[in-house]
């Protein structure tokens, strides 16, 4: 139990770090094409909130699996 409890951290905290990565360099490449995103219907950030809903039921499903194994590691 304890060695699938830290695989699920390194889950969560992978997902937070891909998804932060990912809206980081999105918003930078925003920034310095304009002209590629004003082409779009819509707005620059809608796969990024495709992606945050994602990643959030990734870390929700995770904590909640760490929330079933945390008794039986005491």
């Amino acid at each position: 139990m304890k060695r699938l409890n830290q695989i699920l951290n390194i889950v969560i905290g992978a997902t937070l770090g891909v998804f932060a990565g990912d809206a980081l360099f999105l918003y930078w490449d925003w920034r310095t094409h304009p002209e590629l995103y004003a082409m779009n219907s819509a707005p620059w950030y809608t796969g990024l909130v495709v992606y945050g809903f994602v990643a959030a039921a990734a870390i929700l499903v995770s904590l909640i699996v760490k929330a079933i194994i945390r008794p039986k590691l005491k």
